[in-house]
């Protein structure tokens, strides 16, 4: 795998979320293969994060507490990648948080705060990324971290904010991937269905008949791991998939295929 992936040395990698959880993952991920990583993140344990993650792999890595809902932020953080690290030709999206909110209950204020992290913070990240790879003059990956809720309706928890920003997630990334393909810059996604992060944790402590039921719809038998879509993201990122544009790559377990 590494072979295959070998091309990935050398480059500058841009994960948001990349504190914890899948985003940190990806993050493992590309340094194993020789990639510098900047991590973008709310969390000010960012930093934290990014020394781990030079230590464990030998890296040049970078931790940045970013807003991502806020333009301005995140042009600054692009650009203190460039300054830092170099101009960053991978891109990994994998900020978002979740909306467990009834359809009848859900507020205005809960919907426009889950779509503004879950699609406006993916689409100012990677505009700020594919301006610096367009004035660099040079070509780049976008993974965009979507999610099966952005093409199934989820059981039995209610969702339908953060089913309808995934769905919008899943669209955009196609529009981008036809906008941008024009100067080098690839966007694909990965779909990830079930998986071990800190997002599920409290589910599968405190919620076993649920996940009882997610198990009992995914034919692999179990939730997946975050390193299960760090592998797919990597495999996205790499030139590896040169000819691979606008697509979403599943990793559910087979969960939906029922």
């Amino acid at each position: 795998m590494e072979d295959f992936l070998g091309d990935l040395a050398g480059r500058v990698a841009i994960v948001t979320g990349g504190g914890r959880g899948i985003g940190f993952a990806c993050a493992q991920r590309l340094a194993r293969s020789g990639a510098s990583v900047a991590l973008l993140d709310l969390r000010p344990e960012v930093a934290d994060a990014a020394a781990r993650l030079a230590t464990e792999h030998g890296v040049a890595a970078l931790g940045v507490a970013v807003d991502i809902t806020d333009p301005d932020a995140v042009t600054a953080a692009v650009a203190e990648v460039s300054a830092t690290l170099g101009v960053a030709t991978v891109l990994v999206t994998a900020a978002g948080i979740p909306g467990n909110d009834d359809a009848f209950d859900v507020t205005r204020e809960r919907l426009e705060q889950v779509m503004a992290v879950n699609v406006t913070g993916t689409l100012l990240v990677a505009q700020a990324f594919a301006r610096t790879c367009r004035d660099a003059g040079r070509g780049g990956s976008v993974v965009v971290v979507g999610s099966i809720s952005g093409r199934i309706v989820n059981v039995p928890q209610r969702q339908s904010a953060y089913n309808a920003s995934k769905a919008a997630v899943e669209s955009l990334m196609r529009s981008l991937a036809l906008e941008w393909i024009g100067f080098g810059v690839r966007v694909n996604a990965v779909s990830p269905g079930y998986v071990r992060t800190e997002m599920t944790r409290w589910d599968v402590e405190n919620l076993p008949d649920r996940v009882a039921e997610w198990r009992s719809r995914i034919p692999a038998g179990d939730l997946g791991r975050p390193e299960d879509v760090a592998n797919a993201v990597a495999f996205l990122a790499s030139s590896a998939s040169s000819y691979v544009v606008g697509q979403t790559l599943v990793v559910d377990g087979g969960y939906t295929i029922l």
